[in-house]
């Protein structure tokens, strides 16, 4: 599990086929001529039917490509001459696949354009790219996304035209980014606030954090491995390399007047949006005297130590050292001891780490803070040789905070919680270790383990903010050395449908457990790419999306048929290990909204199961005004509509 992206038709010619032959004349006498009869009309053949285009329902169906590569990734990245011909590669396959497939799905048809579209603004195809914006807005269902997808570009490419400069090495010119800033800051300005502040200012974080070191020190961490065990890259690693080659080109060289007009927008503009959710919380209180509720953190693991007055305790845990708050599994799904990740040598450098994180979210929110400050001053002397170390620790303590974080969500407002620990240990290496078959078949067992042991001890509601798909196997096994395109798609599939068919059947044999599981973070639909458990369709699990603090989706919220609840998943506020707290964003930060009115709805009627907890929770959505496909959660309605459904009973 991983935690947690031109049509061209072929035509037939028609023919016009004259079946009325030639008609011979033969000569009359001189006379007034009739009247000729009209011509029969010619008879025209039914043109013929194109052939119907193969119908694309998941990402699975879609053709694998591989691009030999001579040489290093990094080569590959920097050199014209080596890049020229991988480019055209790439163009044409997928050129070819818009073609030849009926792609239904949003958000593949906007991976595959952004690649084309990339490619032409690298090959100076202004036209071209204009017209792919037009169309990836097109494509956008997400208000901010559909405002902001290529606006910067095209800013570039109209300042561009004014000073008719038509080579990319221009943008490098003193003249051009002055104009070009300041063109940036007019636009962005006359933009709507409320609607692209969180993504401006994502943009300018991501800005100041990029570099030229830490993009070919990502190269070299994550794809040159790749390169050297199978002197090929596959279809998504082929996509990167344009992405990466675009940031070298087109991105780092504007990386200071982006960040200098942005910053004059945000500083402008220091209003943030409302926040509806106060109105519509539940605070549970002792004096309720309600029904204690065990609430399953199934995650990374929890700090028992912030939770002194929540935390499950297991009456039957034998006194030899055994879990007493729940149990804990390693990332071999071996039980061992510990409900929270060891990190040994590393947690001296807690306090540091922190601060690495804090510093990157602040610089996300567009917030100065000393950490902030500290991470910019590190990333701007970061080696390209001390990446992969520095992207690993920032996965390790996310990983080793986030079961905490998550807890603090599902518990808040409910003194009647209790937090049953359920550890997962999440890899945290930019090289995974490799999938198998053996070790799936391992997980599973670990995963009906853990689903009896919420059984056995009274569980009501479990959250789960985690996931993974088909994609991320695949990925995997290709960056552990399986090159070949065919046995890596068979093999993932083995390796997956294990997980998928064995996790679906652990949590149907739970009946009466609600399972909240958490969206995803990759803007894409869960069920057409097959993602682990937000894609199940279960009578005792919901699946929750992200919105900020106004109620407007999230850039990054993944979404789908099954996605029936958005709740707040943006800089929420919550405990990590030791006590203090971080504001942290993500479909993992929504799922426990949910979790947590769920099991103050069992607290308040501990009759209910979870087929009725979901109609409650179903039943006091609210749709969002501007935009209906978004349903929010409600919990003071939700509650007051078991509080009327009560009063009737009686």
């Amino acid at each position: 599990m991983t935690l947690p992206a031109s049509f061209r038709r072929l035509a037939a010619l028609s023919l016009l086929v004259c079946a009325t032959g030639c008609h011979q004349q033969t000569e009359t006498p001189p006379q007034t001529p009739p009247t000729p009869p009209a011509p029969p009309a010619p008879v025209v053949a039914p043109a013929p039917v194109a052939p119907e285009k193969p119908k694309i329902t998941k990402l699975d169906d879609l053709p694998r490509h591989t691009y030999p590569v001579q040489g290093s990734a990094v080569d590959l990245v920097t050199s014209d001459e080596k890049f020229a011909p991988f480019a055209a590669a790439v163009r044409g396959d997928v050129e070819k696949d818009l073609a030849t497939y009926d792609i239904q799905d949003k958000t593949t048809l906007k991976r595959l354009k952004g690649t084309l579209l990339t490619l032409d603004l690298l090959d100076g195809k202004t036209d071209e790219a204009r017209s792919l914006i037009a169309e990836l807005q097109g494509l956008e269902d997400k208000p901010a996304l559909k405002i902001m997808t290529g606006f910067i570009t095209v800013v570039r490419l109209d300042v561009m035209d004014e000073l008719k400069l038509t080579n990319l090495a221009d943008i490098s010119q003193p003249a051009f980014q002055q104009a070009f800033q300041k063109e940036l800051a007019t636009r962005a300005d006359a933009l709507p606030w409320n609607v692209v502040q969180d993504e401006l200012k994502s943009i300018k974080g991501s800005f100041e954090l990029t570099s030229k070191n830490l993009v070919l020190g990502e190269i070299q961490s994550e794809i040159d491995p790749v390169v050297k065990q199978a002197g090929a890259l596959s279809t998504d690693l082929a996509d990167s390399i344009v992405h990466l080659r675009s940031s070298l080109e087109i991105s780092i060289p504007l990386k200071q007047p982006i960040v200098a007009a942005l910053s004059s927008v945000i500083e402008k503009h220091k209003v943030a949006k409302a926040d509806i959710w106060n109105a519509s919380a539940v605070t549970l209180t002792k004096e309720q005297k309600l029904t204690p509720v065990v609430i399953g953190i199934w995650d990374s693991g929890v700090d028992p130590k912030v939770y002194p007055t929540k935390i499950f305790n297991d009456p039957d845990a034998p006194k030899d050292g055994a879990e007493p708050h729940g149990l804990s599994y390693d990332l071999h799904s071996n039980r061992v001891h510990g409900e929270l990740y060891p990190l040994g040598a590393d947690a001296r450098r807690l306090p540091e780490l922190k601060s690495q994180i804090k510093g990157i979210l602040d610089m996300e929110a567009a917030v100065d803070s000393p950490e902030a400050a500290d991470l910019k001053k590190k990333m701007a002397a970061l080696p390209q040789d001390k990446v992969k170390p520095f992207l690993e620790d920032l996965e390790l303590f996310g990983n080793y905070i986030h079961g905490t974080h998550v807890a603090g969500i599902a518990s808040h407002g409910n003194p009647f919680a209790q937090l049953l620990i359920a550890r997962i240990t999440f890899d945290y290496h930019l090289i995974p270790e490799k999938p198998t078959v053996e070790q799936a078949r391992k997980d599973v067992i670990a995963d009906q383990q853990t689903v009896d042991y919420f059984k056995q001890h009274g569980v009501r509601v479990v959250n789960m903010s985690w996931g993974g798909s088909l994609k991320d196997v695949e990925e995997a096994l290709e960056k552990n050395g399986v090159a070949d395109a065919e046995e890596r798609k068979k093999e993932a599939r083995e390796i997956f449908d294990i997980g998928k068919d064995d996790l679906y059947n652990a949590l149907k044999s739970a009946p009466d457990i609600l399972f909240v599981t958490a969206a995803g973070n990759s803007d894409n639909d869960v069920n057409f790419d097959e993602v682990i458990p937000s894609s199940f369709d279960l009578p005792n699990m919901i699946t929750v999306g992200a919105v900020d603090q106004a109620g407007e989706e999230t850039s990054f919220t993944s979404f789908g048929k099954n996605v029936t609840a958005y709740a707040d998943g943006f800089e929420v506020d919550s405990p990590i290990p030791g006590g203090s707290h971080l504001k942290l964003s993500g479909t993992s930060m929504a799922s426990p909204e949910v979790a947590n009115l769920a099991a103050k709805l069992f607290a308040l009627n501990p009759k209910l199961v979870p087929g009725d907890v979901i109609d409650l929770i179903k039943g006091g959505l609210d749709t969002n005004p501007g935009d209906k496909r978004i349903l929010l959660l409600n919990p003071k309605k939700s509650v007051d509509l078991l509080n009327s459904r009560s009063t009737q009973a009686k």
